[in-house]
């Protein structure tokens, strides 16, 4: 089983480890759905290399209200300055195309503590 596979299969238990706010938030009884065609078609030509796993998630939060979570897990062995922009990149051709709202969520492996980018300006 790949890495994206795994991500895949264990989704809900993931985000109640590495992301319990957002986890809870989410109404597990209805369901989710990966939107993998829609996640080809913001980024066809994705460059490869330290990127781990994207995957494009339908949910719903408690109370109806769609939402699609944009889940970038990305390894990092040292500071990336181009990483905020792609996050920004992603999130802008999914708001674009399908005019969705989006949470972008991105969990950096690497080892470095200075470096956490939160923002794209």
């Amino acid at each position: 089983m790949g890495r994206k596979e795994a991500l895949q299969n264990e989704l809900e238990s993931f985000l109640a480890l590495c992301l319990p706010g957002i986890h809870r938030e989410i109404d597990w009884s209805r369901g989710f759905e990966f939107l993998d065609k829609e996640l080809a078609k913001i980024a066809p030509q994705a460059e490869t290399g330290r990127r781990f796993v994207d995957l494009l998630v339908r949910v719903f939060r408690h109370g109806g209200e769609e939402r699609w979570l944009l889940l970038h897990i990305e390894v990092q062995a040292q500071v990336d300055a181009a990483f905020p922009q792609r996050m920004f990149v992603y999130q802008y051709r999914i708001v674009d195309l399908y005019n969705r709202p989006v949470v972008s969520l991105a969990v950096l492996a690497d080892d470095n503590p200075n470096w956490r980018p939160d923002r794209y300006a």
